[in-house]
């Protein structure tokens, strides 16, 4: 899958870059706490990364891969 960013009340959260839409729906489901911290009531969304978003995720990946880490290592980032 392409990078995603998760909005709560259409703000976006972070950008993450899952496997698939299953593995999407587990973190929306596992992430509920930390995504939703100070917004009780937040309603979560996604949509694709805009270009700006994906240019912030794409140099945080970069720094990651100049750790010596691997891309099955990085998750995401948050906003």
């Amino acid at each position: 899958m392409l990078p995603t960013t998760i909005l709560i009340d259409e703000t976006p959260r972070c950008i993450v870059r899952l496997t698939d839409r299953k593995a999407l729906g587990r973190f929306l489901r596992n992430g509920k706490p930390y995504l939703l911290a100070g917004y009780a009531d937040g309603v979560i969304s996604h949509r694709d990364a805009t270009e700006r978003e994906l240019a912030r995720w794409n140099d945080a990946f970069a720094l990651h891969r100049a750790g010596g880490c691997d891309e099955d290592e990085f998750f995401g980032i948050p906003l």
